[in-house]
């Protein structure tokens, strides 16, 4: 008999482990375990996504033939740990091997690699080819480069999948449609929404065990409409190429008060817990562009997101660990602002960023770098800091693809193995990409005094601190 462990984000009915073995023959073990919760106070939203999707998951393998042995948080006995919930079910079953996914973290990774010695079993990883590049390809192209340019790497990814591809030239005749995706906001336009599913019973048990189990933790649970199983986010995927995909390319980069979506789909707490694939989501949007529905910076701007950059932020984490998780290249040291726990400031455009973390556990990503990491990286808070904060408050956050963001391009950590230059823009960036600065207590066009935009003290404060060092790092 074979044990299947699969992992919280490990959701997906075509996932490795599950294939070429007879389902009579095999124990599907999903554990719920406390120590995955709390290694860091996850958003608890984060949590209640997690344990709801696992939950539905099971439910449909069963109804599929597979044996499925489910630990739920509160089973008797539970010991709180994968090593445990492994332990104790191979005392349950008496498997002759084990046979898992690879993980997508370093810490996971690490403690599956042990099971061998320690179970006296035979254990099979399985590579992860959910994703499009494998770890030991990634390895390969990156080693020996003195710089790791994303662009390079997402061309190559181009021509391995055929993506966006007119035989071996890219569609259209231009590889990157970037120049044409940095719009500001358009006034009085309307925006679409992404699609919100109603929690069934199965999640309502989850938010009200969430709340009771960890109230303590950041974040709200009040507006949670996340979808939960694979056949609801499909549904959220073909409702963004309707209503949103024509206009995200355009518009990806603009922040507008009280809009917390724009154009963006809110795929991405289902792509990283395995409700969808990488390859669906790029195979729809490429689908929508040949049928010209959707034009070519908004399918190649969001195919980038995913065949690009997604897949190069894992390939780095690995490349880079375990060294990346203590970058810090600047030697920044400050504490976290207080505010971005509660959202309490003057500055409307981090109040906007951090009450949306808050309520859904989600920003998009130029709130992410260029109002909270921004802020984060002038003022010169430590990496492992801001890097765990992102981790806790985003439902789409894992290490993989958190830290490699943050530590390697929000904060220049890495000292430029990532990115070519910081990402730090003082108060004209944000009142150019959004409106926030016309509501705001603070002035965007006063450099200095009381009534000044702190981001263009900041911003200058920051290139004389590290002039030195970033001369010599980007000569």
């Amino acid at each position: 008999m074979i044990l299947i462990p699969i992992l919280g984000d490990q959701c997906s009915h075509d996932l490795a482990s599950l294939r070429d073995v007879a389902k009579e023959e095999a124990v599907v073990l999903m554990m719920e375990v406390m120590e995955e919760t709390t290694y860091v106070k996850h958003h608890k939203a984060k949590i209640a996504l997690i344990l709801s999707a696992m939950r539905h998951f099971a439910a449909e393998l069963e109804g599929e033939g597979w044996t499925v042995d489910y630990v739920k948080l509160g089973a008797d006995g539970n010991s709180g740990s994968f090593d445990g919930e492994v332990e104790r079910a191979v005392h349950r079953h008496k498997p002759g091997r084990i046979r898992i996914v690879e993980a997508g973290e370093w810490r996971v990774q690490k403690v599956i690699e042990r099971w061998r010695h320690r179970f006296g079993l035979p254990v099979d990883i399985v590579e992860d080819d959910r994703f499009f590049c494998p770890i030991l390809d990634f390895q390969t192209w990156a080693q020996g480069r003195n710089t790791l340019v994303m662009e390079h790497f997402y061309r190559e990814m181009r021509r391995k999948t055929g993506l966006l591809m007119d035989g071996d030239e890219p569609a259209g005749g231009v590889w990157n449609c970037d120049k044409q995706n940095r719009r500001p906001p358009r006034k009085g336009a309307a925006y679409p929404h992404p699609m919100r599913f109603a929690p069934d019973a199965v999640t309502r048990e989850v938010l009200d065990l969430v709340e009771d189990r960890f109230g303590d933790h950041f974040g709200s649970l009040g507006e949670f409409h996340l979808p939960v199983t694979a056949g609801e986010a499909k549904r959220a995927l073909e409702h963004f190429v309707r209503t949103g995909l024509a206009d995200f390319g355009t518009w990806q980069d603009a922040m507008v008060e009280g809009e917390r979506f724009l154009f963006h789909s809110w795929l991405s707490p289902a792509l990283n817990c395995g409700l969808l694939t990488a390859t669906e989501l790029c195979a729809a949007v490429a689908e929508a562009y040949a049928a010209g529905d959707v034009p070519l910076n908004s399918a190649e701007g969001f195919i980038r997101q995913i065949l690009g950059w997604r897949e190069y932020m894992r390939g780095i984490y690995w490349f880079e660990m375990p060294e990346l998780g203590r970058a810090n290249a600047l030697r920044h040291d400050r504490p976290l602002p207080e505010f971005y726990w509660t959202g309490e400031t003057d500055m409307l455009c981090l109040h906007q960023a951090i009450t949306s973390t808050r309520d859904l556990a989600y920003a998009h990503h130029i709130e992410r770098l260029m109002v909270l990491g921004n802020f984060a990286l002038l003022t010169g808070v430590a990496p492992e800091a801001i890097s765990d904060w992102f981790l806790v408050v985003y439902a789409d956050a894992y290490e993989w693809v958190e830290l490699p963001n943050v530590v390697g391009m929000s904060q220049f950590a890495d000292g430029g193995r990532l990115g070519s230059k910081p990402y730090v823009s003082s108060g004209a960036y944000i009142d150019r990409m959004s409106n926030y600065c016309a509501n705001c207590r603070y002035d965007v066009k006063q450099k200095t005094g009381e009534d000044a935009c702190p981001f263009n003290a900041l911003y200058w404060d920051f290139l004389g601190r590290h002039e030195r060092r970033l001369r010599a790092i980007t000569a």
